[in-house]
């Protein structure tokens, strides 16, 4: 399929004939780079196979293997025997690096334990952000607003000091539940999760340190990946997303403290979007530019108008990536909050008024001896039955969010009541706050673990211990098994199953 006609002429008007005709000719003809980042939390560079050798795809190569950032692959993958693969690092992200080939990543093991994330390369420049951000402080709460599926969101959470507290949201609920399944395998228990718009937000006033907008646009940075983004792509359709954008910061500012650091981004090229959308910032809300360091090799481009603004574009005829803007915006100590829209306050989804918990009744002391450093965390029933686990710094915090959006995931979900039973939860598994005493372990083989993963019955040897199980791959936590002796019941979680591929 071919480029929109009125893209390629705005195009050509925004960057010249000779930089526009180079990256039409990416966009076309061009293929997307593989890119992953590892969960520094889970696993050392030297634990995962393609993250062993230095060299391999230049960082500044806009040629490399197809992948789909931030999704699992397709049933099409089928299992291959693990092998090294070159990569290099992504300059701006430590974490992240290029591959030479792509695996079949939702056949690995390790990618459902949380030990990696498949990330497009570009966005990892959030890292950058952050940097220039806090070079000296950190942050105590942060807020990603438009965080589905959670490619930044877990950055953020790995950049992030351990005991600061992150806020993903999303507002539509089927991409919040994936979402939240991306974070909890990542693990770190100082996350919520949470579905709402961003002028449920606005009401807390100052309550962030940083304000991540990763915003709904046009995507025409994705256009090489993306046949659909094309197809729905009109000039009309760029004017609505910079007007969205404009109520997105609007409703979200009054959140961020005075200064606070707002990130914006989109994944497209046009200036309605990008550099507009920050001057109206700037000029209406009262934010200024904050410059990002640059390397001198970073093949990054600055602002596309003529203002001389600090903002960043990434071209995939430039860099190995797909199409990313991002500025760093600090809020000003004497702007006034703004009231959030109507509009998008008549869209807030109704409060989740279960989230109220069962506060008279203490936890069984079990569960304690379930957590590294117990005594750090607020152990709560929910009215569903299940314990949960918030970081007593932000627990109070948290109370008062869940009074102003619906919360899918606050903290660890450390248990199921039924009954008398406790049955520990899969988000537990899964978290870094899990004592490694707590529960026996079993390791699987490449071949068991998958079929774990598709939430089979497993046979465990005959001295393996009975009850609930954790089991594990590469010494990776994947979720738990009840062993009866002649079998073992999977409890992994279905809406997580595998799909796809054989042992």
């Amino acid at each position: 399929m071919m480029l929109p006609e009125a893209f390629v002429t705005r195009l050509r008007a925004l960057l010249g004939p000779a930089e526009a005709s180079a990256l039409c000719l990416a966009l076309t003809e061009g293929d997307s780079p593989v890119s992953v980042r590892r969960n520094p939390a889970k696993c050392a560079d030297e634990e995962l196979c393609f993250f062993a050798a230095p060299t391999g795809v230049s960082p500044t190569s806009p040629t490399a293997p197809e992948v789909s950032a931030e999704c699992a692959p397709t049933a099409a993958e089928t299992p291959t025997t693990p092998a090294p693969l070159l990569a290099t690092p992504v300059p701006w992200c430590v974490y992240g690096r290029y591959l030479s080939a792509r695996p079949a990543f939702a056949l690995d093991p390790r990618w459902h334990a949380g030990a990696y994330y498949v990330q497009e390369a570009a966005s990892m420049f959030v890292a950058a952000a952050y940097a220039a951000a806090f070079p000296d402080e950190a942050p105590r709460r942060v807020l990603d607003l438009c965080a589905a599926p959670g490619g930044k969101s877990t950055l953020w959470r790995t950049l992030l000091p351990d005991d600061a507290l992150l806020v993903a949201n999303e507002p539509v609920k089927s991409r919040a539940n994936i979402l939240a399944e991306n974070l909890t395998k990542w693990g770190h228990p100082n996350t919520v999760v949470a579905n709402a718009y961003p002028a449920d937000f606005g009401r807390l006033v100052s309550a962030f340190d940083l304000v991540a907008t990763d915003v709904p646009c046009s995507g025409e940075g994705m256009f090489r990946k993306d046949l659909q983004a094309r197809e729905e792509w009109s000039p009309e359709a760029v004017a609505r997303c910079a007007e969205r954008q404009r109520e997105i910061l609007r409703d979200v500012w009054p959140a961020l403290r005075p200064g606070g650091y707002l990130v914006y981004s989109t994944c497209t090229f046009n200036r309605e979007e990008n550099e507009d959308v920050v001057q109206y910032a700037c000029d209406e809300l009262g934010a200024e530019l904050i410059p990002i360091p640059l390397a001198p090799d970073w093949p990054i481009a600055g602002d596309t108008t003529g203002r001389g603004l600090a903002v960043y574009h990434f071209f995939p005829h430039r860099t190995a990536g797909e199409g990313l803007f991002l500025a760093l915006l600090r809020k000003t100590s004497g702007t006034a909050p703004v009231e959030p829209s109507t509009a998008a306050a008549s869209r807030r989804p109704a409060r989740d008024k279960r989230r109220k918990a069962s506060a008279a009744e203490a936890p069984p002391r079990e569960l304690r001896t379930w957590l590294r450093a117990a005594d750090d965390f607020d152990l709560r029933l929910q009215p569903d039955g299940r314990w949960h686990a918030v970081a007593r710094l932000h627990a109070d915090f948290v109370e008062r969010l869940a009074g102003t959006a619906r919360l899918l995931v606050s903290g660890i979900t450390v248990a199921e009541r039924k009954g008398p039973k406790l049955i520990p939860h899969a988000a537990l598994a899964l978290s870094t706050a899990l004592s490694p005493e707590a529960f026996p372990t079993v390791a699987l083989s490449s071949a068991e673990a998958r079929a774990f993963l598709r939430r089979e019955a497993l046979v465990l040897p005959p001295d393996a211990p009975r009850g609930y199980v954790l089991a594990t791959f590469e010494g990776l936590p994947l979720g738990w098994l009840n062993n009866l002796g002649s079998r073992a019941n999977n409890l992994y979680p279905s809406e997580w199953r595998l799909r796809v591929g054989g042992a």
